[in-house]
This record gives C-alpha cells, structure tokens and sequence, in this order.
C-alpha cells in the first residue's frame, strides 16, 4: 500500500462499511442488480478516497505533467467521450463478463475487471491472455491523459483477513506496473488493496465469489478546481 493510501484508510474503513450496509439492507433486490448498487457506491467510495489527495500528492506538479487541466463543462464532455472510447474498445470483454465499464458520480468511470479473467488463483501475475485486455485500456488512458487512476485490487472472504490484504495490494500493484510498462504516466497512477472488505455481491455462492475477486480502476479527472 502506498503511503498516499495509507494516509486514507480510515475514511477507507467508514465507506467499507456504508458499503457493507447496502448489501444487507433488505432491499428486495436481485443478486446481480444489487452487485450493481454496491459496485458504483464502491467505486465512487474509492474516488472520493482518492480524488482527495491532490494537495498531498503535489496537484500542481501533476497538472503541469499532463499539460494542462480540465475546467468547466469540459469535464462531463471529456469523461463521457472516454467511457463510450472503453466501451467501444472493449466490447468483447464487456460482452463476455470479463470488463465492466461504469459511469460514477463526480464525472469519474469504473473499468473492473474480474480475477478470474486476469488473474491464477491465488496469484498476483497477470495472465499472458489478458495482456490484450490491459493494452486496449491502456491505449485509451493514454488517448485520455489529463485523468487520475485509482488501481484497487479485491479479494473474496476465502482465507484469512491478511492473506486476503496481502494478495488484493499485490494484484493492484501488478496491473499499476503493467500500466506503467504500456507508457501511461506513473505519477497519473496509485494502488492499493482492499482485501474482502469492499465486495459487492454475496460471497455465500462461488458466482458471487468470483465477481468478488477483481480488480478496478477508477478514472476520475483532474480539474484546477481541485489543485
């Protein structure tokens, strides 16, 4: 875990279990619709988490590296044109269940990707098959340069608390170096890991299990008015 991510881990910790509240609210929901729910609050919480560093990370020096920040209503247009760009790249993935792509609140995207697809189990090197998958992203992160992103990396409740932790900060720092090798900008990046307290379906069935087990990134812009 990066010491930018440590700094947050107890706000981590609050929305982990607003997060866990949402599962269990007796909502009426449907396993996948819920999974839905907890998905987006799980990748705003993350973005909040994250988007919150930029005094602490050097906002400025980011924004002078990118060339420039977002403003105004270029933001919404520069966002959406990026999720449709990822949706239209990875629609196999997307089509296949091993991508999912997520508009969030605060103008910032989700692109999740399963451990299943990405991942051996129990590993933390990135399937040569799935290499393909992290270069479309990658291109279009590249395409979109005046973004943050947010690497997380999530377990299953499988196995001990600190195994779990272990392996998720792994998995993320794994796709975070892949990032990294493709061109995009390291200082655009962070990673962490979240062990199994942020699912977003049920663990009590191997279906939920392994959506469970994933990766996700979330993009969110960068604006003056947060530098």
């Amino acid at each position: 875990m990066t010491p930018i991510f440590a700094k947050r881990a107890t706000t981590a910790a609050v929305f982990a279990v607003l997060i866990s509240g949402c599962a269990s609210d007796g909502s009426g929901l449907t396993e996948t619709g819920r999974g839905a729910a907890i998905g987006t609050a799980t990748g705003a919480a993350a973005g909040a988490v994250i988007g919150s560093l930029s005094a602490d990370a050097g906002k400025g020096a980011l924004i002078g590296a990118v060339g420039g920040a977002l403003v105004g209503t270029m933001v919404g247009a520069y966002m959406e044109e990026q999720r449709q760009n990822f949706e239209k790249v990875l629609a196999p993935e997307i089509a296949s269940g091993a991508i999912r792509v997520q508009k969030l609140p605060g103008d910032q995207l989700l692109v999740g990707m399963t451990g299943a697809t990405a991942f051996e189990v129990d590993s933390d090197q990135i399937q040569p098959s799935f290499y393909s998958t992290l270069d479309k992203i990658a291109t279009v992160v590249k395409k979109y340069g005046k973004t943050q992103l947010a690497v997380a990396g999530h377990t299953d409740n499988t196995g001990s608390a600190d195994y779990n932790q272990r392996l998720s900060e792994r998995r993320a720092a794994s796709v975070e170096r892949y990032l990294d090798s493709t061109g995009v900008l390291p200082q655009r990046i962070e990673s962490a890991g979240y062990g199994m307290t942020q699912p977003i379906t049920t663990n009590d069935t191997e279906a939920g299990r392994r959506l469970n087990r994933r990766v996700d990134i979330v993009i969110m812009p960068i604006t003056s008015a947060s530098a």
